[in-house]
């Protein structure tokens, strides 16, 4: 037989043997490397580092939301056993719902600010700073003097919906002290809400020397309103004239969560020249 003959017999034969080769190949072989590469991972531990992995998972609420969560806090809140009262925030694994009672809670927190928070060392700082935001867009009369670390206490709080413990916020209370007798109370912040995220100011009390006819409290609600981040701000005409124990006082409302709502109240005491903004 000739050569030119039998090369082309053994291209009769390899094309078709060649083509079920692929064949198989394009069947078999995605199967077989999965095999493969299962082997090398298959009962086999492997750690693989994450950002953030200690904080696990956290709700965020928004500024209507923790705004709507102080106040029922407050509100209704339940003083917990002594044991109780050392509890955090959602996270920790100390927390433990099952003995509070009531459905909110405000308690000490006592483990201290998260790496995220506002630290004790940090505190008055801040508080001054906002302040001074507050005072700029004319929600805090200029004569508030600056907190004098001093003067005030800082207590850290934990606020938690109880029955939603997915919502729960953090919270520093600034007061002025009243371990001194007869402290001078003038022009001076006397307590205060402070969100433990931002450093807003969610509440306060504070002395002026101005009077309730020099403000204008429509406005300064607005801009509070807007430092916050609230929505949908709408006047609420209080069904009972006697809610406050001063004539001078407006009150407005904002949606809060499961169709709940905060009211906010902005008034002044005569007698002590006394401002407040509060949301209970």
């Amino acid at each position: 037989m000739r050569a030119k003959d039998k090369g082309e017999k053994w291209k009769q034969i390899a094309v078709p043997v060649l083509a079920g080769c692929v064949l198989l190949l394009s069947v078999l072989g995605p199967e077989q490397l999965a095999r493969y590469q299962d082997r090398g991972t298959l009962n086999r531990i492997t750690v693989e580092e994450t950002e953030e992995a200690s904080e696990g998972y956290r709700y965020t609420l928004n500024s209507n939301e923790k705004l709507f969560l102080l106040a029922e806090c407050l509100s209704h809140q339940v003083l917990p056993e002594s044991e109780q009262s050392a509890m955090t925030r959602t996270g920790s694994s100390s927390m433990d719902y099952e003995g509070l009672l009531g459905t909110y809670a405000f308690v000490v927190n006592r483990q201290g600010p998260s790496e995220r928070e506002i630290t004790d060392a940090e505190i008055f700082k801040i508080c001054n700073r906002e302040l001074e935001s507050l005072k700029e867009l004319g929600v805090m009369p200029e004569d508030v003097r600056e907190v004098d670390p001093s003067s005030y206490s800082a207590v850290l709080y934990s606020a938690i919906d109880v029955l939603e413990p997915q919502n729960n916020m953090s919270v520093w209370r600034v007061s002025l002290s009243t371990s001194h007798q007869n402290a001078d109370k003038a022009n001076r912040l006397i307590d205060a809400y402070i969100d433990a995220d931002s450093g807003k100011i969610y509440s306060f009390y504070a002395r002026t020397d101005r009077s309730w006819e020099e403000l204008e409290p429509e406005g300064m609600v607005e801009e509070w309103s807007a430092y916050l981040g609230l929505t949908g701000q709408e006047i609420y005409e209080a069904e009972n004239p006697l809610l406050e124990t001063t004539p001078n006082f407006y009150k407005y409302r904002f949606p809060g969560m499961d169709e709940g709502s905060t009211i906010v109240t902005i008034g002044f005491y005569e007698g002590i020249h006394e401002l407040f903004l509060k949301n209970i």
